[in-house]
């Protein structure tokens, strides 16, 4: 909220205008709404930035846990971008370093950290650093033509797909959460799915990987007439859907199902892509 006495201000960066309230002396800070030029645009597309100081070229950075299928999103785009970028893993425990860059306003991950500016998701569907990043890097990743039907498929990625699949790998939790992780990283997924979840994944594994092939079977038939999901350039779904089957193949116990061979070229694809190498 902006204070009583404060100045308002605003700043221009990228596809967006940034409107909200000079906080400090010395450096210039800004918080603040962001509002899409493109009219129509839901508070869903807008970007949460928190701005200081002068406009630069910076490195970006990635702050994840490596296993996290959200995070595994934007890694894949961000390698293939060739874009300078860092990555700076965090402990699940441990999200002092999200909590601060974000002013105690966020405290899951990913958080992409530009230079001055600190950006993270509005919502559970919102898309905003993907969004940020091809707005820099103008990827290809959002072409107008394909608008609604790329929500409509990274809802059914982000939520039905990587509801499978996160179980699947979580029940091999063990084998990656560090040991000094392992008793918080349970706690946590008990207080939320309830006690004894992740026994519950692993004994259903067969259930859940007949229920993943299943979800998958559209993006099979997708992949019938072309390279890639919607057109013959990779778009944001494709590495959404990249980033979540990541996190399915991450423990190394499972493998694409065999019935999806398509899917399984395509993943390997994109798994090898650089941006150079297509045309947007």
């Amino acid at each position: 909220m902006r204070p009583p006495d404060a100045n308002p201000v605003r700043i221009s960066t990228c596809h967006c205008w940034v409107t909200g309230s000079k906080l400090g002396r010395g450096e210039q800070k800004w918080f603040g709404d962001v509002h899409r030029l493109r009219p129509g645009a839901s508070l869903s597309d807008n970007f949460i930035i928190h701005r200081c100081g002068s406009a630069a070229s910076f490195m970006i950075e990635l702050i994840q846990f490596p296993w996290s299928p959200y995070c595994l999103v934007q890694k894949r785009i961000l390698d293939y971008s060739r874009a300078p970028h860092k990555v700076t893993n965090i402990p699940p425990s441990d999200r002092s370093l999200v909590w601060r860059l974000t002013k105690q306003r966020y405290y899951q991950v990913p958080v992409i950290k530009d230079g001055r500016n600190v950006l993270f998701e509005t919502d559970d569907n919102s898309q905003v650093i993907a969004k940020y990043i091809e707005a820099k890097l103008k990827l290809g990743l959002f072409p107008k033509q394909w608008d609604g039907l790329q929500r409509i498929l990274w809802r059914y990625i982000d939520n039905e797909v990587e509801g499978a699949t996160f179980r699947l790998n979580d029940a091999h939790y063990l084998e990656f959460v560090p040991a000094a992780e392992q008793l918080n990283y349970l706690r946590f997924k008990e207080r939320k799915f309830g006690r004894g979840c992740i026994d519950q994944w692993r004994a259903s594994q067969k259930e859940l990987q007949t229920q993943l092939a299943s979800l998958l079977l559209p993006f099979e038939q997708m992949l019938a007439t072309r390279d890639f999901l919607l057109d013959g350039q990779p778009r944001f779904v494709d590495f959404d859907l990249w980033g979540i089957l990541a996190n399915f193949l991450y423990s190394g116990h499972y493998s694409l199902p065999a019935v999806h061979p398509k899917l399984d070229a395509w993943h390997r694809r994109i798994s090898k892509l650089r941006f150079s190498n297509t045309k947007t």
